[in-house]
């Protein structure tokens, strides 16, 4: 999490080309849509024009494209021209889903590039095509915009490439929306980062972390169970959800009241509103929800349930660590799951 200080700190470096900060943070640039190191020679932005980031991949995601001046995945450090080429790759055809044959045709080893991405960069190659194609269908969530101002602010000369990227994660592209069953997608900026929320206009069906990963996966399940279609909008469970988390944050909530539609199987509902009752500031263990809910021995199956979880915070999977004390997983990340029992046991 990037303190109000560090953002300070961080400008300034940005203003003063600090080559020691490089591979510190990125600075993302709202007016212009693109992120850069901290020592682009570019015309340096104005501070509330500036958002930061500890990565790459958090830039992709919050819809930043790489600037073409300072080359944020090529340099300070020489990289390879494998990478050099599948990053050229990306962006002339950034909506696209890598498959094996697509290395093939470009001679590139899939394992190679794998391998070379995750030392430069701490992610892997199709990690990286996906951040910057998420980024793409977010910046719509995120902005509701009209199609073709986000169409021309993500740098797209045709409609064809920002619908393409839109429909391959929603499900259509947002001018041909057809089914009779909608569901809204909105961005929620939080203190632990930004959120998407997807609902209808009477419950809240997902609120995830953006950089969570799996979170296409889990959109296009989402929207094939449903049989609906999603778009960029707000419905009042969104809104609520938003005015909820600001007090969670603030510390003055301790029990949401925003409607929900539990998409799972029986077991999985059993094992979410077992959560539900884990009270604030407390934790528990996969083991002791699995006896709760009378199957003591299906303490793995309840870890797979928790983490199949689409609601994040509302339904507190954050609250179940391991039996020995340790954190355990939290599809958010570790840090996250940290700072949110930290954050409650200390009343907020």
């Amino acid at each position: 999490m990037i303190t109000a200080e560090l953002k300070k700190e961080y400008y300034q470096a940005l203003i003063d080309k600090k080559t020691e900060y490089e591979g510190v943070f990125f600075v993302g640039v709202k007016t212009t849509g693109v992120f850069c190191r901290p020592t682009c020679p570019a015309r340096k932005p104005k501070f509330e024009n500036c958002e930061f980031y500890v990565s790459a991949e958090q830039a992709l995601l919050a819809s930043f494209r790489p600037c073409q001046r300072c080359r944020p995945l090529s340099h300070p450090n020489h990289v390879s021209e494998i990478v050099k080429m599948l990053v050229e790759a990306v962006e002339e055809n950034p909506e696209k889903r890598w498959k094996d044959k697509d290395f093939q045709e470009l001679s590139v080893d899939a394992s190679t590039a794998r391998r070379q991405f995750k030392k430069r960069f701490g992610m892997t190659f199709v990690q990286y095509a996906r951040a910057r194609r998420m980024g793409l269908a977010m910046k719509q969530i995120r902005s509701g915009e009209a199609v073709i101002e986000a169409q021309l602010s993500s740098g797209y000369e045709s409609s064809s490439g920002f619908r393409d990227a839109f429909s391959r994660i929603m499900g259509a592209a947002p001018t041909l929306v057809g089914s009779n069953n909608i569901l809204r997608a909105s961005w929620i900026d939080t203190q632990l980062g930004p959120m998407v929320a997807i609902a209808d206009d009477e419950a809240l069906y997902l609120l995830e972390f953006v950089d969570r990963r799996g979170l296409e996966r889990e959109v296009e399940r989402l929207r094939q169970k449903t049989k609906s279609t999603i778009i960029p909008g707000h419905t009042e469970p969104i809104r609520l959800i938003e005015r909820e988390l600001i007090q969670y944050y603030k510390g003055g909530l301790r029990e949401f009241k925003t409607p929900l539609f539990l998409l799972g199987s029986p077991f999985q509902k059993s094992v979410w509103e077992e959560l539900k009752k884990i009270p604030y500031s407390k934790t528990t263990s996969y083991s002791d929800i699995a006896a709760a809910i009378g199957k003591p021995s299906a303490f793995r199956a309840v870890a797979q349930a928790n983490g199949a979880n689409q609601l994040a915070i509302v339904i507190p999977c954050h609250r179940v660590i391991n039996t020995n004390g340790e954190l355990g997983g939290y599809g958010g990340g570790l840090t996250r799951k940290k700072w949110l029992i930290q954050h409650e046991k200390q009343g907020g």
